[in-house]
């Protein structure tokens, strides 16, 4: 299925590594020119030129999203290097060290508001009035299931992504009329470097399987132990990006307000 994306520009926050890199790429992947953002400029600029040696256009915008200069400053290279943000992927964020709760000081809690909702905040309200003006627009903000079923450490993050799932709903019912719609994304267990990296030192550790084993053996030693996932498999950033792209696509026009979980079925029917 064709997409229709192409000639669309997209920023995806926090796309110099992990997630939102895969979602980056499969964007390019659709024809969309993306800007791909990071504090690590060599970091950034690696993935930007691998999109383009793919054959797709990447340019490279770098800052500090808790920074409101900063931020203006990256929506305004965005769109001058893009000629244009129709597509606003909110990813950038992350859950810190988790702290069981009366040990979750109050520092952490403004922290991880800041990087996880604030920042998304600020980068939607610098791109939302010309999304307005154009008649047309796609945000989709990257949350997790922990926004729907938080365990009971690290509390400030799962209250971080409850708030951005509200805020979806909330922004999607506002911008609707002009073209616009907002969805969010939670993935559930996604194989991630820090992912197997876990999975490995606990095979080892429990004498499950070797760390060195092939991740098909680490995966099916491990994951039944410690996630229960009705598809028997870790979910690949593929998975996110692949939702991601649909839901930015025309063909998804109608679907608006959405908080989709990416999860191999772990969510518990109501």
């Amino acid at each position: 299925m064709d997409l229709l994306l192409a000639g669309k520009g997209a920023l995806v926050s926090g796309s110099s590594i992990g997630i939102g890199e895969t979602i980056a790429r499969v964007l390019a992947d659709e024809g969309v020119a993306v800007a791909i953002h990071g504090r690590d400029a060599d970091r950034a600029q690696r993935v930007a030129t691998s999109i383009a040696e793919q054959g797709g256009y990447a340019v490279v915008v770098t800052g500090d999203l808790t920074d409101e200069a900063a931020t203006r400053r990256i929506v305004a290279d965005s769109e001058r290097l893009l000629g244009g943000v129709d597509i606003l992927i909110n990813n950038a964020g992350g859950s810190g060290e988790k702290h069981v709760w009366e040990e979750t000081p109050v520092e952490a809690w403004i922290s991880a508001f800041d990087r996880n909702v604030v920042a998304a905040v600020r980068l939607t309200n610098l791109l939302l009035p010309k999304m307005r003006t154009a008649g047309w627009g796609r945000i989709v903000n990257i949350s997790s299931l922990a926004g729907s079923l938080p365990p009971a450490t690290g509390p400030d993050y799962s209250a971080c992504k409850a708030a951005m799932n509200n805020l979806t709903k909330s922004l999607s019912k506002a911008a609707a009329g002009d073209g616009i719609t907002v969805n969010a994304i939670s993935p559930g267990t996604i194989l991630t470097p820090k992912l197997e990296a876990a999975f490995r030192a606990m095979a080892a550790d429990k004498g499950w399987a070797a760390a060195d084993a092939p991740w098909g053996e680490i995966e099916r030693a491990v994951l039944p132990h410690v996630f229960d996932v009705p598809t028997g498999r870790v979910g690949l950033p593929e998975d996110i990006a692949r939702a991601v792209a649909f839901l930015c696509s025309p063909h998804a026009g109608y679907i608006t307000g959405v908080d989709l979980p990416i999860d191999g079925g772990a969510m518990p029917a109501l």
